[in-house]
């Protein structure tokens, strides 16, 4: 998400360790899981959800320094938003692919500016490419899905009364979640078709996003009562992910949204604006069963990041 800015529409037994980045301009989260086998065996892998902020150069900085934050990051596999750079004489190039050519990994280019960027070979892709197979071993593979959803109506600005676009503000937690489906209600019925059915296949699976959604697990009564949340609001995205099946892995590691907020949007603004307000709205799920979050963890901008690099290229 990025204010001032309406992005387009976007199709898109083991262990897990998820690393959240904070944003400079935006932060990006990394997960890590062991992947059990037959003979209980486990492979640790590292996931990444990366909001490249269009294309990774719109903040001024070289594509190198997108590069260098999946290093950092220790990524294996990651789920890339806003993957166009800038437009130039009416042309925007698929950075996406240039990082992966950059690093001599694998990339699937989803449409709707998103990419699955993997050092492990891509398969077959679901039919309207929300999801892709990954072979991480010999004999072993797990389905990644990404996803971006769009930015506007923000529920979040409408409850506060921030002007954003030309959404209506709004008062209780149903016109909340009236306008969350309104925004985003079709492209996740979209991914869920896609993602039920590879859940009911069995293989571990993996879903990143930028939602441009709070959580249902973050605006609660204890948020409230904290004075954190405005009021309790269920958003529907992440309720329907994990109503389908899938555990939201920050949440997995750190429970209490009222200690461990995970923000990710957004730095460019104090907490203390009136004219903002952050959430975390960036996220990795994993699919309940055969995969234990063991960390979570944000890489981001120094002073706000579990992983931290200075001219942090996102937003």
């Amino acid at each position: 998400m990025m204010r001032n800015y309406k992005p387009g529409l976007n199709i898109e037994s083991g262990v897990m360790n998820i690393v959240r980045a904070n944003r400079l301009l935006r932060p990006i989260v990394v997960a890590v899981f062991l992947l059990f086998s037959q003979v209980c065996q486990a492979t640790e892998l590292r996931v990444m959800t990366f909001n490249l902020w269009v294309g990774g150069e719109y903040g001024g900085e070289p594509l190198q320094r997108s590069i260098d934050a999946i290093k950092l990051a220790r990524a294996d596999i990651v789920g890339l938003q806003e993957t166009h750079s800038p437009e130039v004489d009416g042309v925007q190039v698929d950075n996406g692919s240039q990082i992966a050519k950059a690093m001599g990994w694998h990339y699937l280019a989803q449409g709707g500016r998103t990419g699955i960027l993997s050092r492990f070979a891509i398969g077959a892709s679901t039919a309207k490419k929300w999801g892709a197979k990954i072979q991480y071993a010999d004999d072993r593979e797990l389905v990644f899905f990404n996803a971006h959803f769009p930015a506007s109506p923000y529920q979040p600005y409408q409850l506060l009364k921030i002007p954003y676009g030309d959404a209506p503000f709004i008062d209780t937690e149903e016109q909340a979640i009236e306008w969350a489906t309104r925004a985003r209600g079709e492209q996740v019925a979209s991914l869920l078709a896609e993602l039920k059915v590879e859940l009911s296949c069995g293989s571990p699976l993996v879903l990143s996003g930028d939602f441009n959604e709070p959580s249902h697990q973050d605006w609660t009564d204890r948020s409230v009562a904290a004075k954190m949340s405005p009021l309790k609001v269920a958003f529907p995205t992440t309720r329907c992910i994990a109503e389908s099946g899938m555990l939201d892995a920050w949440r997995a590691v750190y429970p209490n949204e009222v200690t461990h907020p995970g923000l990710t949007w957004t730095p460019t603004t104090t907490p203390s604006d009136p004219t903002d307000r952050h959430d975390r709205i960036d996220f990795l799920f994993v699919s309940r069963g055969g995969v234990t979050v063991t960390t979570a963890e944000r890489v981001g901008e120094v002073g706000a990041s579990d992983l931290s690099m200075e001219a942090w290229p996102s937003d």
